[in-house]
């Protein structure tokens, strides 16, 4: 394996001024079971997260939701100070009752609240990428995203996003303040948000999907996946990275793992390169 090989997914610049390596790595993986309390191994989550560097990583996706903010300590730990081309993307809006559990609350003095302590946490004096992890529906739209807007007018927010949202959605987040990325599942076996991957491509936005290695049937022993993986001597998660890359150049895959063996593997997707015949027979 090259020496950073997420370097070969190639870049993307978020908001047209932050760059990053199209293969990233999500964090959700790494505090404990429900996403929830403190990682089983902390030891071997640090070992990943410096090892995302290492390979050639400089987008992370994290949340303070994530444990909570068990994420945040094993990134800080792990990699401060920043090194210039890191992008540490976060999100606010999704509270925690309990493992598993997720409640979205998007009352502007929360917002602001875990704004605030999402830089003390990462220990940031801005977040590059704050995006609005769920929509909360009890609250009007404007009041959500102009909490976050003035936090942006301060300086504490760079750029802005949303996450598992509509096409109409995004368009009305857009009357409201400039959004950079949006964060919607996706993979080969759910393509729902198909229209909002199209809609983000055709404006420059960032997408961003979560949970980007189901592979459903399509991995089966005979099937088109589990072919194609055999021609690449790879593994069909790797084939499915290798697709959503060749799927659109706005696509940042942030797949996750507590494994650092999964996260070589997984950065590897990024030295494949599908031939058009099986990017078609995959799609």
């Amino acid at each position: 394996m090259t020496t950073k090989p997420a370097a070969a997914s190639g870049t993307f610049s978020i908001g047209g001024d932050l760059p990053v390596h199209r293969l990233g790595y999500g964090v959700m993986q790494l505090p404990g079971p429900g996403v929830w309390g403190p990682s089983r191994d902390p030891e071997g989550a640090i070992r990943v997260l410096r090892r995302t560097v290492e390979l050639g990583i400089t987008l992370i996706d994290t949340a303070d939701s994530y444990g909570p903010f068990v994420a945040d300590h094993l990134i800080r730990e792990a990699l401060h100070p920043y090194a210039d081309d890191l992008v540490i993307a976060t999100k606010v809006g999704f509270t925690r009752q309990g493992p598993g559990k997720w409640t979205p609350v998007g009352r502007p003095e929360y917002l602001r609240q875990q704004v605030e302590l999402n830089l003390r946490h990462l220990g940031l004096e801005r977040i590059d990428l704050l995006q609005l992890h769920r929509i909360d529906p009890a609250v009007p739209l404007e009041d959500q995203l102009g909490e976050l807007g003035a936090l942006q007018a301060e300086g504490k927010i760079h750029h802005l996003g949303l996450s598992e949202v509509s096409v109409a959605e995004l368009e009305a987040a857009r009357t409201i303040v400039d959004i950079v990325s949006v964060q919607n599942r996706y993979n080969l076996a759910d393509r729902a948000s198909e229209d909002v991957l199209d809609y983000a491509e055709a404006n420059g936005i960032a997408f961003i999907p979560w949970f980007p290695l189901a592979t459903g049937k399509l991995a089966k022993q005979g099937g088109p996946l589990d072919d194609a993986a055999k021609r690449h001597d790879a593994t069909p998660s790797q084939l499915a990275l290798a697709w959503l890359l060749r799927r659109s150049p706005v696509m940042l895959p942030i797949p996750g793992t507590s494994s650092v063996e999964h996260l070589d593997d997984n950065t590897a997707a990024a030295l494949i390169e599908l031939s058009d015949d099986e990017f078609a027979a995959l799609t």
